[in-house]
């Protein structure tokens, strides 16, 4: 039997399991393989799923904000970047 994996809270297919296909390193980072509905081939980030350890803000925030300081900060910045 495949290991489901489950998507994060705040990715359009959350709630959905699929069967993992394969887990890599892909770009730099860690990637899980999976068939879609259309029976098509598909990979994301192992962080978006349940494959990984469970990231500490998304825990902690049970659903109640789409963002976390850190990257609100980074957009904040590269924002900032464009205007100059």
């Amino acid at each position: 039997m495949k290991p489901k994996q489950k998507t994060l809270p705040f990715h359009p297919l959350h709630g959905r399991e699929f069967g993992l296909v394969n887990y890599t390193f892909c770009w730099g980072e860690a990637h899980v393989y999976f068939y879609d509905d259309r029976n098509r081939l598909c990979s994301m980030p192992a962080c978006w799923t349940s494959v990984g350890p469970v990231d500490p803000f998304v825990e902690v925030s049970a659903g109640r904000s789409p963002f976390c300081v850190a990257d609100l900060l980074e957009l904040s910045g590269m924002i900032h970047d464009l205007k100059v």
